[in-house]
């Protein structure tokens, strides 16, 4: 690395604590959570983030989009919206002095840095369909016309994992395009005082802008010629090839548990979320132990468990501690 490269990522890591605590004046608790979606941003990634109402999913998200001084726009899904909803469309306009007609594009919210599609399995498989384009090529096409998106661009797509009636769930293919899938679970009993306390007292937090979007296209650049040594990506790929079924190197009990392994795109988030992972505690290089602690949210949403695990209890989850435990470095298996 360079020593502006160098520079970048030390100020980064000092700034990544102004951050947490600028976030901490809104949010209670959830640093895992923060930390997750701050190394989504930094790789270039989407994030999933799943967790019962009433966790300040929303609130996160918005609040995050103040302190890096983003545009930010909301989505609700519901079931009948429809993909101009969120790409846009034309709309005929009359001018009233000489009375001539034309077509003009009007922006839909997707045209934003970052995209909160709240509940994004509430809305049919043809509206979900249309964040795709979005997701993956940074750019929307309405008619003849492609339209590229402001750069940076991140979707945080929320769902609620409890009530399933109703909905449409995502397709293992649109599963695939967010890189990680993060579980915003329960405040402990401190915290869930603390909420209660800032929620019916008076507000006084001011989010103040810490970073913009120049900042994170550099950073992101960092963060992609960030090394990695060899036996780092052997090991990150020795780990999506384990959770496939029928590869002769899966363990037993993947064989009995998995129905539908991670493809590439997996091995490709692990090391791009590893390098961010080192770049935020002010490292120079990603190691097996950056590997281990991002396997989780890479992983849980690229590994389908069978009927059979399912009525176990077994989760992905555990399927992905499993493979650690037999496959990381011992060192690396406290993360």
């Amino acid at each position: 690395m360079s020593n502006n490269d160098r520079a970048a990522v030390e100020q980064l890591n000092s700034v990544y604590g102004e951050l947490t605590a600028e976030i901490g004046q809104v949010i209670v608790g959830q640093q895992a959570v923060i930390e997750q979606v701050l190394m989504a941003v930094f790789c270039r990634g989407h994030a999933l983030l799943v967790g019962v109402p009433g966790l300040a999913k929303t609130m996160l998200v918005s609040t995050l989009a103040q302190a890096l001084d983003l545009t930010f726009r909301r989505i609700q899904f519901t079931p009948d919206l429809m993909p101009a909803d969120i790409t846009g469309t034309d709309v005929l306009e009359v001018d009233p002095e000489t009375g001539h007609r034309g077509f003009r594009f009007v922006q839909g919210p997707v045209f934003a840095n970052m995209l909160l599609a709240d509940e994004i399995n509430r809305t049919p498989p043809k509206t979900q369909a249309a964040l795709l384009e979005a997701m993956q090529e940074r750019h929307v096409t309405v008619g003849e016309r492609t339209m590229h998106l402001p750069a940076p661009f991140f979707v945080l797509a929320t769902q609620n994992p409890i009530e399933q009636e109703g909905t449409y769930p995502l397709p293992e293919a649109q599963l695939d395009r967010f890189l990680f899938n993060i579980i915003v679970d329960y405040p402990s009993a401190k915290e869930e005082r603390e909420i209660i306390r800032r929620v019916t007292g008076p507000s006084t937090a001011t989010i103040k802008p810490l970073m913009n979007a120049q900042d994170i296209l550099e950073l992101q650049e960092i963060v992609r010629r960030l090394p990695v040594g060899d036996h780092v990506i052997d090991f990150a790929a020795a780990l999506v090839r384990a959770t496939r079924p029928k590869e002769k190197e899966s363990p037993e009990f993947v064989r009995e548990m998995v129905a539908w392994g991670a493809g590439p795109r997996a091995g490709i988030g692990i090391i791009s979320a590893a390098k961010a992972h080192a770049v935020l505690r002010g490292r120079f290089h990603a190691t097996t132990r950056d590997v281990a602690a991002v396997a989780a949210p890479v992983l849980r949403h690229r590994v389908l468990t069978t009927f059979n695990a399912e009525a176990a209890g077994i989760t992905s989850d555990e399927i992905i501690r499993r493979l650690l435990a037999k496959l990381a470095p011992r060192e690396d298996l406290k993360v």
